[in-house]
């Protein structure tokens, strides 16, 4: 009997480096691989594209795929992407990051390929920087009509893009992010004293490290706080630190992986930001069983059920950020119930199998329609 021939998916990311939107990319491919031929493009070799080799997945590198503006790079990073879309013929190709979502959807619609992009947080928010708020607002814009779909991770980042004509009501969908819902050790709430995460990268245009540290100054309760992460403003970060008095309190770990054992160690995971998607540095705290404290931004808030969960701080404040962390380091049984009540919210509504069920439900929608 003749062969019957499985669908193609291309995914397309800008780097394959630790990040939130690499690990969503993996989770997709590690759910799919057995029912569907799966690829992956990006700019260059790294964590991602290890793992999909070793899933099995076919790695293609996308050589003037960068992060950065640069239009004669850009225009080969298409014809790149373009040739590689001729090369593997998907049936569908999936984008992630806001560099590879325009390169992809520019050649996805070239070849007249079904395109679906994953917008992990909007560079047109409100908080973001005036210049590239108004560059991600026009650019978007542009690239929404050739998109077959647009995939926001949560219904905050829709019903901005919606309100800001980025988008309509049709074109946009919600999928929240969600992880692995594995067997991993869970925080020992009652430690004293309190010892304090944040997973983010040191990127002052987005992450808030600075307001956190400020926080830390005017504590006078045992604290330890441990930043995981690296980026370009990790060297400034530090020097801040030090000029507030508290490089006695605060640890900088660099990029780490082994986030799941510093998780379990920690007591209170704490994501103080300007703006953000739908952090899967959160989701893996509540897997944990760690009560958050975050900034009230965006989808943060559709994640973390506030005084039930962790507590929401408003933006760039320190004196209500000094305050939650005292509370839950002061209130070890709070911090118990919090965590708990976590862990439960994120088996509930944010696991990766929920999260690749969903997508999996859009992609047979868009593959029935296109042919």
């Amino acid at each position: 009997m003749p062969q019957i021939a499985r669908t193609t998916i291309l995914y397309v990311i800008t780097k394959s480096e630790l990040g939130g939107a690499q690990a969503h990319v993996y989770d997709l491919m590690r759910s799919l691989h057995r029912d569907y031929d799966v690829h992956l493009a990006v700019g260059a070799p790294g964590v991602l594209t290890e793992k999909a080799i070793d899933l099995g997945a076919k790695v293609h590198i996308i050589n003037n795929l960068k992060r950065s503006i640069n239009p004669t790079s850009d225009l080969r990073s298409i014809q790149e992407c373009i040739g590689i879309i001729k090369l593997v013929k998907p049936d569908l190709v999936h984008c992630h990051s806001s560099k590879a979502g325009v390169v992809a959807r520019l050649a996805a619609w070239i070849c007249r390929v079904p395109v679906i992009f994953t917008a992990h947080g909007w560079g047109f928010d409100p908080r973001s920087p005036r210049l590239q708020r108004n560059i991600a607002l026009g650019v978007e814009k542009a690239m929404s009509p050739i998109s077959t779909k647009i995939i926001c991770v949560s219904e905050s980042d829709r019903q901005l893009a919606i309100a800001l004509k980025v988008t309509s009501p049709e074109l946009a969908v919600t999928i929240h992010n969600g992880i692995a819902n594995q067997a991993i050790a869970t925080a020992v709430p009652a430690r004293q004293p309190a010892r304090l995460i944040m997973v983010a990268r040191f990127n002052r245009a987005q992450k808030d490290q600075h307001t956190l540290m400020q926080a830390i100054a005017k504590l006078t309760e045992p604290i330890k706080l441990i930043f995981v992460g690296t980026g370009p403003d990790w060297e400034a970060s530090k020097t801040m630190a030090k000029d507030l008095g508290i490089t006695d309190r605060v640890a900088f770990l660099g990029d780490r992986l082994d986030v799941p054992d510093l998780l379990a160690d920690s007591q209170i995971f704490v994501l103080s930001t300007h703006y953000e998607g739908a952090p899967i540095s959160i989701l893996e705290a509540m897997r944990c069983g760690l009560p958050i404290i975050a900034t009230n931004v965006n989808g943060i808030p559709e994640q973390v059920a506030d005084g039930v969960t962790g507590l929401l701080v408003p933006h760039q404040d320190v004196d209500a950020l000094a305050l939650a962390i005292s509370t839950l380091i002061k209130d070890p049984d709070r911090r118990q119930q919090m965590g708990i009540a976590g862990k439960h919210k994120f088996a509930k509504e944010f696991t990766a199998e929920q999260m690749v069920e969903k997508t999996e439900l859009l992609y047979r929608s868009i593959l029935v329609n296109s042919k």
